[in-house]
């Protein structure tokens, strides 16, 4: 049987941006406030909305994990 791979090899910017240091959070669902399905947001805010809807969870979790990915990059977090 194949081994699973865990969230930190398939997402690994969100597993970083979500490990406490940087101190970014995700959310996903809907919200009666705000239009995105997937978001990320750090201390000073939000940092990437997503689209209303995705087909999967998983294209959510991947849309933030490479915006994500973007922003850490643009702004030196490791």
């Amino acid at each position: 049987m194949a081994k699973s791979q865990s969230f930190e090899e398939i997402y690994p910017n969100l597993a970083r941006f979500i490990d406490g240091s940087s101190g970014g959070w995700i959310e996903l669902g809907d919200s009666e406030h705000i239009s995105s399905f997937a978001r990320a947001y750090d201390m000073g805010g939000t940092i990437y909305e997503g689209k209303r809807s995705y087909k999967t969870i998983d294209a959510a979790l991947q849309d933030l994990e490479k915006h994500v990915g973007e922003y850490m990059e643009e702004n030196g977090i490791d």
